[in-house]
């Protein structure tokens, strides 16, 4: 019975990891690919296009967006948030699932 719990906990914990392997790194911040996903969708929604330059100027509106994902505030606290925010809105989601985008990691 021990065995089959630990052998339960062990399988919960490995899936949890994987969910959670593949990171994208920013101005020496790292962040769930989940979390790059929401930004993205924060900034389409928000009427700012990827390739718009209106995105920098709503950049602090994202920071204070509530549906931004908490891991994002440090880098909202940082000098230079907006550019590094318009670069994460940015990453091309389906290379960086495969990893093959520098800034992806943990594939």
């Amino acid at each position: 019975m021990k065995a089959t719990l630990a052998t339960i906990a062990v399988l919960v914990l490995a899936l949890s990891w994987t969910s959670e392997a593949v990171r994208v790194e920013e101005n020496g911040l790292s962040f769930s690919l989940e979390a790059v996903m929401r930004l993205q969708e924060l900034t389409e929604s928000s009427g700012a296009g990827q390739q718009s330059p209106r995105l920098r100027a709503s950049t602090g509106s994202l920071c204070a967006d509530p549906m931004l994902p908490q891991e994002f505030l440090p880098l909202c606290r940082l000098r230079g948030a907006s550019a590094s925010l318009s670069r994460l809105a940015m990453v091309p989601m389906d290379v960086c699932e495969i990893c093959a985008f520098a800034a992806c990691t943990g594939c």
